[in-house]
């Protein structure tokens, strides 16, 4: 019963995500960060994950 309500809340909150997201002024901020993140990812640097660390 959990599981169900669980998925249905989940399905109401990526129908309402997708629903702002068609608004122009929306789909403009959209761009911005997306333009924004791809900046960083190339400003490249080490950065703390795995995988990152030195070469043994």
């Amino acid at each position: 019963m959990a599981g169900m309500i669980r998925k249905l809340v989940a399905s109401g909150i990526a129908a309402k995500v997708l629903q702002e997201a068609r608004k122009p002024q929306n789909q403009a901020k959209i761009k911005e960060f997306i333009a924004k993140m791809g900046e960083q990812n190339k400003k490249g640097g080490g950065g703390k994950g795995y995988g990152r660390g030195p070469v043994r």
